[in-house]
C-alpha cells in the first residue's frame, strides 16, 4: 500500500493518506540532538520544514525554538508515528515524550 505524506497549510499540519494527523505547536523533547547547547532541548514546534517517510516510519523536521535556551533552529529528523501497511492508519508518536532526531544527512 503506498502512504501519501505532505505538509499542510504553510508547515503548521501533516497530512497522511489525505487526513491532517499531527499539528505542530507541541512541546519537543530532544536528546542527542545537534539543535542547541541544551542536553535535552525543549523545542517549540513552529512549523513542519520537510516530511518524508522510511519505511512504515513517518518523519519530519521541525522548525523551532528551544524554550530552555531560547535558540531557534531546525531539528534533524523525528519520527511523527507509524502507518499500518494493511489498513493505512497512521498512528503517532507521543509529542511529549522523549525523542533522538536522526542527522539531516540520508
Amino acid at each position: 500500500m503506498t502512504t501519501s505524506v505532505h505538509q499542510l497549510d504553510d508547515g503548521a499540519w501533516i497530512s497522511v493518506n489525505d487526513r491532517r494527523v499531527m499539528p505542530v505547536s507541541d512541546l519537543w523533547q530532544l536528546r542527542d540532538h545537534e539543535f542547541c547547547e541544551c542536553e535535552v532541548a525543549d523545542v517549540l514546534a513552529e512549523g513542519f520544514v520537510e516530511v518524508g517517510t522510511d519505511r512504515l516510519n513517518v518523519e519530519a523536521r521541525i522548525a523551532g525554538q528551544c524554550i530552555v535556551c531560547g535558540s531557534d533552529g531546525v531539528t534533524g529528523w523525528l519520527q511523527m508515528g507509524t502507518v499500518d501497511p494493511e489498513t493505512g492508519q497512521f498512528r503517532p508518536v507521543v509529542p511529549e515524550s522523549v525523542h533522538r532526531p536522526h542527522p539531516v544527512t540520508r
